[in-house]
Parts: structure tokens; sequence; C-alpha cells
């Protein structure tokens, strides 16, 4: 139940949905709700002489489409790094920002992160919408979709069922999972439309239970378009309901390992988590964050690529800031070899793969603790999936797309749009995958913190649904229909309907920041910070600034990126060595 100084609404925007009966300010709320998140959070500090340090600013009306607090919950989660930054720098003799700010604004250009900055004076949502990125990039894509068809094989369906609708996921290699719908790949779609309308006109042949079970045996990413009350009913939503947002968990089952000081402090680097080594082998946006907020905080990250494995181009201008990056296939044993020899000293392993699919390498968190009883140090195991550790969907494979659908929070957007027959339609960002990798970062912050004073290995877990059906919860609340269509007001968003795939939703979401906000947006704001000459054809490159912003007591210590991104697999695996 909502507390009394919060009050909402039940089922306006469908079953399980709760709207706010009075409008808060975004940052005011934003407070409110950085309060709940610390209380819910086992093993963050509930000392109020802490948590007043943590202040919001921002505009006060929503910037982002649409009734869901994915702003205000990820600028408190930023907050709640800033506050763990805090104590690591106590731990290690530091001074403690006295203040700790975190404008919400930012964060909502922040979700954007993967499109937002400029390479040679010209903003990446051009480039991307241009098709420019293999003139400046290495090409990692394999043409996922340099059709039509491959295109919209990542879109939102209606169904036999005209009350249900459909995610299908083309995991970036649609052609083997079209063909087994029985989809002609080699049709003459002329554009997205058609392409759309094709596929369409298998899916409403199919109930969603069908195309459920389709994609279940195919092996292939799918899934049902639930409401928030359908899916928190759920044995799914009810398993994932059983652990915390910030699922850090000790391992006391496993060969005790003593307390792990941090390194002694550089006076060429006094970020809070300067000498933490940190080995990250991910894909796509929400693994990736992980080490890339780590990395602003100081943490020596090293990004394990496989050139096999298809990635998106545009990323490598943005979450590889602050890394270096090496290729290693681990199905062969030299490089499964050279990547142990970099866990022996690591503090961190990132990883973004499946249950169960690295335990057979060696990589499976028991074989983890092993390792740290042998070395006695203790490691933390960050891992991220769709669905969470445990329940009849874990192992599933899946996407901020599929999260966003089985979660309830493209039912939610869909309705809140006014759109007919029940359409949904994905959140306007890739809010749940950027979210999920902060939420695996703040774990991992507060892991090596408890690791430091206590000793062990840690486990954290971060899940893209989770991350959804956290601020779809009653006490967070969702906007009401008045502020959502004042908010399109004001930004004249273009149409957003269940075809469109999260880029065209990025590049909407882009034009009516671009008509409202101006100069904020230009690469000489100081919301941005540069590197020249950057290894991307020589070209200046501009990436937004973290989040976080401590005072002047612990200015040496603010989060930043020394280094500029670079292209997936950049460096020689016998050249990279540890910093320190």
């Amino acid at each position: 139940m909502a507390s009394q100084a919060h009050q909402t609404m039940p089922s306006v925007y469908g079953p399980g949905s709760h709207t706010d009966k009075t409008f808060t300010p975004v940052p005011k709320d934003t407070q409110r709700i950085f309060k709940i998140l610390a209380s819910q959070t086992p093993g963050f500090t509930t000392d109020e002489s802490v948590l007043s340090k943590v202040h919001f600013e921002g505009d006060d009306f929503p910037v982002l489409p649409g009734p869901i607090k994915a702003v205000s919950v990820a600028a408190a989660l930023h907050a709640m790094t800033g506050v763990v930054a805090n104590e690591i720098l106590a731990e290690r003799g530091l001074p403690e920002s006295q203040s700790i700010t975190v404008n919400t604004t930012h964060t909502a250009f922040w979700i954007a992160t993967v499109g937002f900055g400029y390479v040679g004076g010209q903003d990446l949502i051009s480039v991307v919408r241009e098709k420019k990125t293999n003139s400046i990039v290495p090409d990692f894509e394999q043409g996922w979709y340099d059709k039509p068809l491959k295109y919209r094989a990542t879109a939102i369906y209606p169904t036999k069922n005209p009350e249900v609708w459909y995610q299908i996921h083309g995991s970036l290699a649609a052609v083997p999972m079209l063909k087994s719908m029985g989809i002609d790949t080699e049709a003459p779609c002329k554009n997205n439309d058609e392409a759309w309308d094709l596929i369409a006109s298998y899916t409403r042949t199919k109930s969603p239970e069908e195309l459920e079970m389709h994609n279940v045996y195919h092996g292939y990413c799918g899934s049902i378009c639930f409401s928030p009350e359908k899916w928190n009913n759920s044995e799914m939503g009810k398993a994932l309901a059983a652990h915390p947002f910030v699922d850090v968990r000790p391992q006391p089952q496993a060969a005790p390992t003593p307390r792990i000081a941090f390194l002694p402090v550089s006076p060429a680097d006094k970020r809070p988590l300067a000498g933490v080594k940190v080995v990250e082998m991910t894909r796509i946006i929400a693994g990736p964050t992980v080490g890339n907020i780590l990395s602003s905080y100081g943490a020596d990250v090293i990004r394990i690529n496989a050139s096999h494995l298809i990635d998106i181009n545009i990323m490598q201008l943005t979450l590889n800031a602050g890394k270096r990056t090496i290729e290693l296939d681990i199905r062969k044993p030299s490089d499964l070899a050279h990547l142990k020899s970099l866990l022996k000293d690591a503090d961190i392993f990132i990883q973004g793969f499946r249950i169960n699919k690295l335990p057979k390498y060696g990589l499976g968190l028991s074989d983890f603790l092993i390792m740290a009883a042998e070395r006695q140090k203790g490691y933390v195991y960050v891992s991220e999936n769709c669905y969470g550790t445990d329940g009849p969907y874990a192992e599933r494979p899946g996407w901020q797309q599929i999260a966003d659908s089985a979660s309830g929070a493209a039912y939610v957007q869909g309705h809140s749009l006014g759109l007919p027959e029940d359409e949904c339609v994905l959140p306007s960002l890739p809010i749940s995958d950027m979210t999920t990798g902060l939420v695996g970062a703040l774990g991992a912050m507060m892991a090596l913190r408890d690791r430091a004073r206590h000793g062990g290995s840690y486990h954290v877990h971060s899940s893209l649904v989770t991350v959804n059906t956290y601020a779809l919860k009653p006490e967070i609340g969702l906007y009401s229909p008045e502020i959502v269509k004042q908010c399109q007001e004001r930004f004249a968003w273009a149409p957003m309907r269940s075809a469109h795939h999260v880029f065209e939703l990025l590049f909407t979401v882009w034009d009516g920041w671009k008509r409202v906000f101006g100069k904020q947006l230009e690469e000489s704001s100081p919301l941005f910070k540069s590197f020249e000459n950057s290894v991307f054809a020589g070209q200046k490159l501009t990436i937004l600034k973290p989040v976080v912003a401590l005072d002047a007591t612990a200015k040496e210590s603010q989060p930043e990126w020394r280094t500029a991104s670079v292209p997936y697999c950049f460096e020689k695996k016998e050249d990279v060595k540890w910093l320190s």
C-alpha cells in the first residue's frame, strides 16, 4: 500500500498500475524515492546524517515520454553510488564529500548515453540516422539491420487475441528466427512498414501462447506483453520479487578469505576505485554500463570481446570510456588461459551470459569461490541477465525489449499514449538496460566496501525485468495522464508505436529535447567532456560526463573518465597488463 504521504489511484493505465493522485516536482519526488530505495536495500546505510548529504536538482516536470518514473529511479541509484563512494573514500583515509548532487535532467540524458555525444563535431544520433558509423568505428554488426525485415524482427506485434500483444526479438541475427516462423526472408519489403505488416500477418494468426511456445521450443527471444498485474501474479514474477532490487549476496558457504583493504592512494588518482581491477566480459548495453560506471569512479577496467559475436557499433564511442579492450574467444584454450591469468589478480568480474553458460569454462560463481580460497582474496562476481537468478524463466534469453514487455512497462507505456486496441509500446529509451547496469555497478561498489570490512566473496546480480517492475511499484507511482499530456505538448514528441525499434524512439526523444533544451545539448555544453584526437579516425570525441557531482572537499575524487573510449578488441591481449 502507498503511504498516506504518497497516494495513488489504481488501474489508470491498466491492472496493476498505480498513478499519483497529485504531482510532485521531479527533484523532490526523486528525494522521496531515494529514501525508499535506501531503506529497501540490504547493506545500505540508514544513517540520516549520511543520507541528508544527497541533493537532487533539475527540471520540475518530466522530460521523458510516458508515465514511468525511470529518471527518478535512476537518479536515486546514481546518488546511492555517490554515498558508497564516500564510504570507500573514508576506508581509504581520503576526504569525504560533504554533499552529493544529482541532476535529474542530466540523468535523463545519461539514459540516452548510447547515442549521446559527438564525434568529429557531429552528434551521434545523426551518425546513426545517416548510417555513418562504419566510416568511424570498426564494424561488429554483421549486417544485423541492413534490411527492413531484419530491423522489424525486433518489435511488438498483435496476436490472435485482440487484447494481448507480443514482443519478438531477432537477437541481432533475425534470419533463423524469421525462417522458423515460415516468413520468407527474401520477401521484397520496400520499407520498415511493409516489413512490419508482413510479420504481423503471421503473428495475427497465432495466440500469444502459441508464439511463446514457438520461441521457447526453438530457443528464440520473445515475450507476451503482460499487464503489471499479470506479471506480478505469475510464478516468474513472484520468484523475481523474492529478491531485493539491489541484490548483493555474501557467499558464507565458501572457504573464508580475509579482509582486503583498498590499495594505498596514489597522488595521481584519488578517485574512490583507483587501483581496483575489473574484468568485463559483456556485450551491448547493460553489462558494459556496469564497467562504464566503475571506470568513472577510477577502476581499471579491461573489457573482453570476441569478434565473432555481434555487437552494436555506435556503443564503442560511449560505453568504452575509461576502459581498455582486448579480444578473447574463450572457446580457444589459449584465450581461456589468458583470461584466467588476468582473473588471478582481478577484484571484480562482470559477465552478462545466460545462467549456466559459463561454468563449463570454469567461470561460474563456484569456480570463482574456489579461486578466491586458493589466492586468499575474495572476488566480487557481477552477473546481469533478463529474468534473475531463479524461477521458471531464469535461463531464458532476454533483452531490454523482452524485459519491457514481460514486466508490464510496454503495456503501461502504450496505455498512457491512448492508442487503440490495447497497443503496447516500448519505453522511449534503453531504460532497463542502462539502469540494470547502474544497479550492477552500485552492487559491485557495496560488495567491494564489504570485502574491505568483512572479507569474503560476493555475488551481485542485476536483472532487466527487476528494473522495470521496481519502477511500477505503488510506492514509486506513475505520472498522471495530465502530466503525460503536458510533457507531450512541451516536447512535441513524434508518434510512438508498437513497430518502433528503440533506435527510432531514441531519435524521437532527441528531436524533442533539441527543441526544448537547445544549447544544453551542444558539444560546448558543460555537460560534456571532450577528448581530442581519439582513435576513431583521429577525430575529437565528446561524451556526457558522469551524473554524480561531489563537492569541493572531494574534488580530486570526482568521478570522471580520464581516457576516451576505444573500439572493441582494440589492443593486443599480450600488451594489456594491470596498471597497478
